[in-house]
């Protein structure tokens, strides 16, 4: 009996340490991808993005009543906007926001909200090789205030 209750909480032990992992896993990925656009740090996001990235989302400029969509984001779109951000340094606000919530984590995909100066991005995210990365994006902005 005392093996099978100890047995029983490795296996605990094992499963809650994993679910902190891929947690943190989760929040770096989310974080080095607005990191990455917000410092226009490229190593960030290569760090978060995986290669085939599928990134789209809907604009609403402040004299109109609709929302229009805006073009696809390729990863290598989404390194040269980094690479813009940097060059001409057109960082946001010190106190721009930069919010993480994880939505789900599963074995090997999760989701996630990011809220950023642009507006809200929800994110489809796969573990490869114990590392999570961000997979797919569709977003929405401006943020209403």
């Amino acid at each position: 009996m005392k093996r099978t209750v100890t047995i029983l909480l490795c296996m605990l032990t094992f499963s809650l340490s994993q679910a902190q992992t891929d947690q943190e896993g989760v929040k770096k990925a989310c974080m080095n991808y607005l990191e990455g656009f917000y410092e226009g740090d490229t190593a960030k996001l290569t760090a978060s993005l995986q290669p085939s990235l599928n990134k789209f989302g809907f604009w609403k400029d402040k004299d109109k009543d609709d929302y229009r969509q805006v073009n696809h984001m390729s990863f290598e779109a989404a390194i040269a906007f980094a690479k813009n951000v940097k060059e001409k340094k057109e960082f946001p606000a010190a106190d721009a926001p930069k919010k993480v919530e994880i939505l789900d984590i599963s074995n090997t995909i999760a989701s996630a909200k990011v809220t950023a100066w642009w507006g809200i991005d929800y994110m489809l995210l796969s573990k490869r090789d114990d590392k999570w990365m961000i997979e797919q994006v569709i977003w929405e902005g401006p943020l209403e205030k």
